[in-house]
């Protein structure tokens, strides 16, 4: 059974990203399981510290950025709107070139807040990072803005 709520083949993820942190880091949604969002950034120049390795907050972005995606994807978005609360993270190892992919899984879906966790992983499938992330719900219908109502 799928944890998902609604059509999510009509989510646009890009649309959602443009002229966001989630763009600029280059994060994409690379595949949505029934019981798991998967993502992945890119280690490069955009997401790497002076000494070369994967920066922490960059680790942060990409394991926030899945877990709120995961929250907006499991929750009646007509209805409620899922905002971070809280993250942590553990960073296991460096990684200094490739993707970094994120696979988020719920470890409590409530009906006023979420708890994802993230484990993020280099190419090798080696963990990098294990991030926790809790969510509030909150009744709003979710919306979201468009590069141009940005500014």
């Amino acid at each position: 059974m799928s944890l998902w709520h609604g059509d999510i083949s009509e989510v646009d993820f890009a649309a959602m990203a443009g002229g966001t942190l989630i763009e600029t880091l280059g994060i994409e949604i690379v595949e949505i399981r029934d019981d798991a969002l998967v993502g992945r950034m890119p280690v490069d120049r955009r997401t790497v510290q002076p000494a070369g390795v994967l920066h922490g907050g960059a680790s942060v972005a990409l394991a926030e950025t899945l877990a709120s995606w995961a929250g907006f994807l499991a929750i009646d978005r007509e209805r409620f709107h899922a905002v971070g609360q809280e993250i942590n993270a553990n960073h296991i190892r460096p990684v200094s070139t490739g993707w970094a992919t994120a696979t988020a899984t719920p470890a409590n879906i409530g009906r006023r807040s979420h708890v994802w966790e993230i484990r993020i992983v280099d190419e090798a499938g080696k963990l990098v990072c294990i991030s926790r992330c809790t969510l509030a719900i909150i009744e709003q219908r979710s919306t979201y803005a468009t590069p141009d109502q940005r500014g």
